[in-house]
């Protein structure tokens, strides 16, 4: 699988691991504290080729991401789910523990961020829909975050992801329905 665009990873272990997944080509971060040189290679690679920001499912690694697209406008984002990225010894959590089908899934559902233009979806959805505060709430966000291909988030961030990702009323509802029917065979 060859990837067009420009990968944006942390650091050189998740690259040899992508490596290993997909024909890329990788810009390293080398941590969180992203520099103006590592931004300017990024903004380059945008205007030429475009860019994924694949980063850790952590706070670092969220960090990273919104960092350089606060920089870099129009980037798509790749997200792992944490227990795909957690090392077999248990002792670590990055892209450079998840599997090559793990990595390849996550660079096919790459989507573009987009700024809000309008709010479509409320703080009060969220805690209708039992995705915030209540029991259980963190379980079905993981399980929204896989469906809708945006990531695992916390209470506060997930209204933003879905405004930035303009996922429709329609398809936050879809997606609800599939949670509860989940929920309902277990």
């Amino acid at each position: 699988m060859k990837i067009k665009e420009i990968i944006v990873v942390e650091g050189k272990d998740d690259t040899a691991r992508i490596k290993r997944a997909v024909d890329a080509d990788t810009i390293e971060t080398n941590g969180s504290a992203v520099n103006q040189t590592t931004i300017e290679k990024v903004k380059r690679a945008q205007s030429t080729r475009g860019v994924i920001i694949f980063t850790d499912p952590d706070y670092p690694g969220e960090k990273i991401r919104k960092t350089i697209a606060a920089e870099v406008p129009g980037c798509k984002h790749a997200f792992l789910p944490k227990e795909a990225a957690i090392a077999k010894s248990g002792k670590g959590l990055g892209v450079e523990h998840a599997s090559p089908e793990a990595i390849r899934e996550a660079l096919k559902d790459a989507q573009i961020m987009h700024e809000v233009i309008h709010e479509e979806i409320t703080q009060e959805d969220l805690i209708m829909a039992g995705l915030m505060g209540g029991e259980g709430s963190k379980e079905r966000r993981i399980l929204l975050g896989k469906l809708l291909k945006i990531g695992y988030t916390n209470g506060k961030q997930l209204h933003k992801r879905l405004m930035m990702f303009q996922i429709s009323r329609e398809e936050f509802a879809e997606a609800l329905s599939k949670i509860r029917q989940e929920g309902q065979n277990e």
